[in-house]
């Protein structure tokens, strides 16, 4: 009896150390190594009336909203929203059509807007719908900019002009400081466009867009703060002349 027992409590070490095993290598650290995406997107959803949406690079979903459900959720980013919380997603050089897909259950995935473009390696870039969603064709505009960020500066603070507004003219993106002085960040800007990155000082500012060589202001936005070492983009988003949720408007996006 007594080795009978000897051998089961032999048995039973074997078969704890087996487990044992077995966990450790379920639960080891997996090597996930590899090369890290080498350019950059952000994703905005600046259609006027658009439904959410969910952007895409070829068939690979760029931006998502947490699910709890275990089933992808429908909420997808609203209009005015930057998607990925307004964070650069990585993205490897390439061809792509990047997409902005109605990510609701009705018409899901249904794309609003397309666009082919070339991803360089080491390159940050905007991707944009934009204008005023067409509800019978079911499409809105959309277009993309580099984001050449400058390099590293701590004594100033970059800011550049993004024209997302269809209906308006080319407009100039005018900055008042706290002592009334005025800077131009570039000339003026067109639709679909994005003006160069100027130094301003770091301080709070008054924001306005105006025609070349109008003093009256366009579209205002009101105590910006820019800081140190940050590169910004203001972006004109909305329709002109236009009211409630429509209206035209200024987004403040950090580059970095």
């Amino acid at each position: 009896m007594t080795n009978m027992n000897k051998y089961i409590s032999l048995a039973g070490l074997l078969g704890a150390a087996l487990l044992t095993a077995c966990d450790y290598e379920k639960n080891a650290v997996q090597d996930i190594a590899g090369p890290a995406p080498s350019a950059s997107v952000k994703f905005f959803n600046f259609a006027v009336g658009s439904p959410n949406v969910n952007f895409y690079a070829n068939d690979t979903k760029m931006t998502a909203i947490s699910s709890t459900t275990g089933t992808e959720s429908t909420l997808g980013v609203a209009y005015s929203a930057a998607g990925a919380g307004g964070f650069y997603t990585g993205i490897a050089p390439g061809t792509y059509t990047l997409a902005g897909k109605i990510s609701a259950t009705t018409d899901k995935d249904l794309p609003i807007a397309t666009l082919s473009t070339t991803i360089a390696d080491g390159k940050y870039y905007s991707f944009y719908l934009s204008g005023t969603y067409n509800t019978a064709t079911k499409s809105s505009d959309s277009f993309i900019v580099e984001d050449p960020l400058p390099a590293l500066d701590f004594s100033v603070a970059y800011v550049r002009f993004v024209n997302a507004v269809s209906n308006s003219q080319p407009m100039v993106l005018n900055v008042t400081d706290t002592l009334g002085a005025v800077t131009a960040i570039g000339p003026a800007v067109a639709y679909k466009s994005a003006g160069a990155f100027v130094a301003i000082p770091r301080g709070v500012y008054n924001l306005a867009t105006r025609l070349a060589g109008s003093s009256t202001n366009l579209i205002t936005r009101n105590a910006i703060t820019f800081l140190d070492g940050r590169v910004y983009t203001i972006t004109s988003r909305g329709t002109m002349s236009a009211t409630g949720t429509a209206a035209p408007a200024l987004d403040n996006t950090l580059n970095r």
